[in-house]
C-alpha cells in the first residue's frame, strides 16, 4: 500500500506595518479603521495580503502602507519587525503576517484608500489599552513594536532625529519620556547622555530661556549607537532616580 500525497496546506501570506512618530510628547501609531470585513470598524495597522507570487514581501509592506495611509518610501525606512502565526488568527483561512517596523520625524497627516474607512495618528498608549479595539492579533504586534522602539532608544542616537539641528538636553529628555512612557530625573538624564561617547556635542551659545538660566545647545554627534546604553527604569519607584 502506498500513502497518500502529500499537499502542502493552503497559507495566505500577508503584510502589517506598525509605523511610530512623536507628537505632542507622546508616542504615536499610524492606524487605519477597516471598511471590509472582518472587523469592519475595527481599528487595524495597515497591511494586507501579497498579490501574486513575483511580489516581494518589503516591496508589499510599501505598497499597503502608501495604498492604506497614504505614506511612501520616502516618509519611512521599514525593517522586520517579526511573523505572526497562530492558527486563528484571521477568520479568512491560515494567513501567516510579516510585520515591519518604521519610526520616524515629522511625517504627514496618513491619507486612507482602498479598503482602509479612515487612517490616523493615534497614542499608542490608547490604542494598547481595553479602550482600543483592535482587529486580528494587531495588539501583539504593536506590543512587540513599541517595545522595539523603547530599546531602539536604549542602544542608538536616534532619539536626536525628533529634535532640532539645535537642542537642549531637556527636549531630548521628553522624546525619550515620550517613547519609553515615563518621567525621568533631569540631572541623571543629563549626565548619561553627557557621559556618552559620541552622542551629544555642544553647538554654540546658550539658548535664553523664558524664566531661569539660559540653557546650553547641542548638536547630534558622530555616534551612531550610545556606549554605554541608556537604560530605562525598571519600576514606578525607578523612574525619579534613572534615566
Amino acid at each position: 500500500m502506498y500513502a497518500d500525497p502529500w499537499e502542502p496546506p493552503q497559507v495566505l501570506v500577508a503584510v502589517d506595518l506598525v509605523v511610530f512618530t512623536v507628537r505632542g510628547s507622546h508616542l504615536h501609531v499610524v492606524l487605519i479603521e477597516r471598511g471590509i470585513e472582518p472587523h469592519r470598524g475595527a481599528l487595524a495597522l495597515p497591511g494586507g495580503f501579497l498579490r501574486d507570487d513575483a511580489e516581494d514581501l518589503l516591496a508589499a509592506a510599501y505598497r499597503e502602507l502608501a495604498e492604506e495611509a497614504g505614506l511612501t518610501a520616502r516618509h519611512v525606512h521599514l525593517e522586520q519587525l517579526g511573523v505572526y502565526g497562530t492558527p486563528g488568527r484571521d477568520s479568512r483561512g491560515r494567513v501567516v503576517s510579516v510585520a515591519y517596523l518604521a519610526i520616524a520625524p515629522r511625517l504627514p497627516e496618513p491619507v486612507a484608500d482602498t479598503d482602509a474607512a479612515a487612517a490616523g495618528w493615534v497614542p499608542a498608549e490608547y490604542a494598547l489599552s481595553p479602550a482600543a479595539r483592535l482587529a486580528f492579533d494587531h495588539r501583539e504586534i504593536l506590543a512587540d513594536g513599541v517595545e522595539r522602539v523603547r530599546s531602539k532608544l536604549e542602544h542608538s542616537t536616534l532619539a536626536t532625529a525628533f529634535v532640532g539641528p539645535t537642542f537642549t538636553v531637556s527636549e531630548l529628555q521628553s522624546v525619550y519620556e515620550a517613547v519609553w512612557g515615563v518621567r525621568l530625573d533631569p540631572r541623571n538624564f543629563y549626565r548619561k547622555v553627557q557621559g556618552a561617547d559620541g552622542f551629544i556635542v555642544p553647538a554654540g551659545p546658550a539658548r535664553r530661556a523664558t524664566n531661569g538660566r539660559p540653557a546650553r545647545l547641542f548638536r547630534a554627534g558622530p555616534s551612531a549607537t550610545i556606549r554605554p546604553p541608556l537604560t530605562r527604569p525598571t519600576g514606578p519607584a525607578d523612574q525619579e532616580a534613572h534615566a
